[in-house]
């Protein structure tokens, strides 16, 4: 992997997991979560991990996973990292991160600065945090669901992050030299439609983060 990390989420058929190992995505991973358009039976992200070889880590998300559900998503898929996208406490974090013997990203809704300041309790819990945009009081699933947040509250938040909700190929380069995160994740923002990821869209969004944390090198 690259010291900047870029990660291509939601990926559902082998042609675009193609995509994005060919735009050369550090992280590719695998949403199990039956309310999300992008769910995958265990089976399937099995097969499309097999299908990386080595080309890039994998990342299986789950959401308040059980224990009996984590086990199963670890021992059939054997991903690089477990994604935890829900409402984990640290505990429950270091449980699991010790229960999967993997690394384990931690996936937080940032609304305020009040938000920034419970995150700190995941830090040194969780090996990478992932913020992201605060859904909705009403919403059915967790996470941005495609909207930006005010990255100015990330101002010392805890490192290192993900920066992730509402980026895509027009607003990811301003967003790596303004966060200056440890890494992009994306989804909704390279998709023609809810879980159709966009072969140009994937390409460009990998080009621009790169290009971005390139200059910032410099």
């Amino acid at each position: 992997m690259s010291s900047f990390l870029v990660k291509i989420c939601g990926l559902s058929t082998p042609e675009s997991l193609e995509w994005a190992l060919s735009a050369g995505a550090d992280l590719v991973g695998f949403v199990h979560f039956q309310k999300s358009p992008r769910h995958l039976p265990a089976e399937a992200a099995a097969a499309l991990a097999r299908q990386v070889a080595g080309r890039a880590k994998t990342v299986v998300l789950t959401v308040d996973a059980a224990d009996d559900l984590l086990d199963k998503l670890v021992a059939g898929i054997a991903p690089d990292f477990v994604q935890l996208h829900g409402r984990e406490s640290p505990q429950r974090v270091a449980e699991a991160r010790k229960r999967a013997g993997r690394p384990v990203i931690k996936a937080l809704g940032i609304g305020s600065a009040e938000d920034v300041a419970a995150a700190r309790a995941y830090a040194g819990v969780a090996d990478l945090l992932l913020y992201d945009a605060k859904p909705p009081k009403d919403a059915s699933r967790p996470g941005g669901l495609g909207v930006a947040f005010d990255w100015s509250l990330l101002e010392g938040a805890p490192t290192p992050f993900l920066l992730s909700g509402g980026l895509d190929p027009t607003n990811v380069h301003d967003a790596v030299r303004q966060v200056r995160p440890f890494g992009v994740d994306v989804s909704s923002g390279v998709e023609s439609a809810p879980g159709q990821k966009d072969e140009a869209r994937i390409r460009a969004f990998v080009a621009a983060a790169r290009a971005a944390s390139e200059e910032g090198q410099r």
